[in-house]
């Protein structure tokens, strides 16, 4: 039995000497392949390729929007791989669940920046996601690209913004429904800090452009039943309701406002959330005429959106879509790619620092990375929904807007503060 034991020893001492002279003839080509990743630890050698984080919510009320965002991230890579990959080395992304619960991204955002040893994440769509990652990669210096609209007052300098802060959709928005729809508005949300966030500027808005709120209602992430509140609607009479609802609340929201026999020529409604994936989701005979305010639609007429628009379809099927989450997330993708091949390196501050005011043409137009807030300049454009489930732009901005999300450049929003 004893002999059995040393031999057992023996052997197990002898594969380990093996495995430990193998990695050291990969030792040279290691180290001449560009590795370097968040938080400056050695990230994946060239065998293994330069690892990314995919971080979205595949199940759960948020699913409905993010998984989508995520092909097309996935996509990106897949088109970057097949051109040579990044730096001459092919990107590996390490996808997981965010599942919809704000601590679950915190806890994989952790994962991926620490034990996956990412150069960069991908990731997100709601407020609360993006707030409960934030200190993680803050604390870990990792680098998050962030591809959903949201309600500005934020700048960090751990991640990239590649949707629009709040002058680049709501506040135009808002103007236009002013100057074109009428002054009395209903704010419609779900509960947490983006619609309530969006909510408190709309407020100061109306109040500065002689606007009226008739009404304010928010309800719970996935809340199914809106009776109530479209009673409430009828008897306010607004002439708008702009709504900031999320995720599958919209589903029950538009379906029970036609039940109740309201139509967009009924009642305008704007959403900032509601794209040309959710109008799949939701019904076409449900959404059309009502309108929506993006940076991006699936008709925005550029070479590069013929081109994404065709591959995505390609991809993953005629009857899918694309929307402006899915392009900032497409988007996010390319513009890492430049920045690091810039810098050289995945180095995180090499690559912020590459990124300032780098430009690319995009689906959407040509964007470019405000150097100081880590922000994209983007087109406004306003929507209706067609027949076809796609949106007839009514207005656009004319030309890419330089972010300002704490509004410093409006009187009226001086007395707002950042939530945290």
């Amino acid at each position: 039995m004893r002999n059995r034991k040393l031999l057992q020893v023996g052997i197990v001492v002898l594969l380990v000497s093996l495995v430990i002279s193998a990695c050291g003839g990969n030792k040279e080509t290691a180290s001449t392949t560009p590795s370097e990743t968040a938080g400056g630890s050695n990230g994946a050698a060239a065998a293994d390729g330069i690892k990314v984080g995919i971080l979205h919510s595949l199940s759960g009320t948020m699913a409905i929007s993010e998984v989508s965002v995520r092909d097309a991230e996935l996509m990106a890579i897949e088109e970057i791989n097949a051109a040579g990959g990044v730096l001459g080395t092919q990107i590996v992304p390490v996808v997981e669940d965010g599942a919809s619960d704000w601590p679950t991204f915190a806890e994989k955002a952790r994962k991926l920046i620490s034990e996956d040893k990412v150069a960069t994440v991908f990731g997100g769509w709601t407020s609360s996601s993006r707030k409960a990652m934030k200190p993680v990669f803050e604390e870990l210096n990792g680098l998050l690209w962030y591809p959903v609209q949201y309600e500005g007052l934020e700048a960090s300098p751990n991640i990239f913004y590649t949707g629009a802060t709040t002058n680049q959709q709501i506040v135009p928005a808002v103007d236009w429904l002013l100057e074109n729809r009428g002054k009395k508005m209903y704010l419609l949300g779900s509960d947490y800090v983006f619609p309530r966030t969006a909510n408190l500027i709309i407020k100061e808005q109306l109040k500065a452009k002689g606007g009226e709120l008739v009404g304010e209602e928010y309800t719970p992430l996935g809340h199914t039943d809106y009776s109530t509140i479209i009673s409430k609607i009828k008897e306010a009479e607004p002439d708008i309701v702009f709504n900031t609802l999320n995720g599958d609340s919209n589903v029950a929201f538009f379906k029970q406002l036609k039940d109740a026999g309201i139509s967009a020529q009924d009642l305008t409604t704007l959403s900032v959330s509601v794209a040309e994936e959710e109008i799949r989701g939701i019904g076409v005979d449900v959404l059309e005429g009502h309108l929506a305010a993006w940076n991006y639609y699936q008709t925005t007429d550029t070479p590069a959106n013929a081109a994404f628009v065709a591959n995505y379809k390609k991809k993953y099927g005629e009857d899918r879509v694309t929307a402006d989450p899915i392009e900032a997330g497409y988007t996010a993708v390319y513009l890492w790619k430049a920045a690091v091949e810039k810098a050289g390196s995945t180095d995180v501050a090499k690559v912020k620092e590459a990124a300032k005011e780098l430009e690319w043409d995009a689906p959407e137009g040509k964007v470019r990375i405000d150097g100081e807030t880590q922000h994209i300049y983007k087109t406004v454009r306003i929507g209706e929904v067609q027949a076809d489930g796609q949106f007839k732009e009514l207005w656009n901005s004319g030309e890419a807007v330089k972010p300002d999300p704490y509004l410093k450049s409006y009187e009226w929003a001086a007395s707002i503060q950042p939530s945290e």
